[in-house]
């Protein structure tokens, strides 16, 4: 059961915690995106993006929420890079106890590169795609695609 414990990124505070006494799904966005903070100076994103006229922006999100969390547990992200092209980043930002160790849910997202001058998809540059490689692990996302499917006609 204690796979993943690690460094504390966040502890469930009061006001995350919901009339059920668990954490409410909202707070588990904002620990992954903690998580992403954590996961981007790897990937030469964040603020050595942005000084480059570029930034990253959320297009698409799933949470598979697997045990609660309640008041005052601590947690922990592990991240991993499941796929990438020229415009596009799928990473998986598993949560865990930090001290025991237990997945307590999963996100995976769907990044754009965002040209910051025109508000617009734009390519990441090619230092970050070498270390988007280097990260990636090949393991396939399981819910978002680089590319949108077909709509059922």
């Amino acid at each position: 059961m204690g796979e993943a414990a690690g460094q504390v990124l966040a502890v469930v505070r009061p006001e995350w915690v919901d009339h059920y006494g668990h954490m409410n799904m909202a707070f588990y966005l904002a620990v992954f995106d903690m998580a992403t903070d954590q996961l981007w100076p790897s990937l030469g994103l964040g603020p050595a993006l942005h000084a480059q006229g570029f930034g990253t922006f959320a297009a698409e999100t799933w949470v598979n929420y697997v045990r609660e969390v309640r008041e005052g547990m601590p947690l922990s992200c592990t991240n991993e890079v499941l796929a990438y092209d020229g415009k596009r980043l799928i990473a998986l930002h598993r949560m865990h106890h930090a001290t025991e160790g237990w997945l307590a849910a999963e996100n995976e997202v769907l990044y754009l590169c965002m040209d910051l001058a025109v508000r617009r998809v734009g390519l990441w540059p090619p230092s970050v795609l070498e270390r988007f490689a280097a990260a990636c692990t090949g393991n396939p996302p399981r819910r978002l695609a680089l590319q949108r499917r077909a709509s059922p006609a």
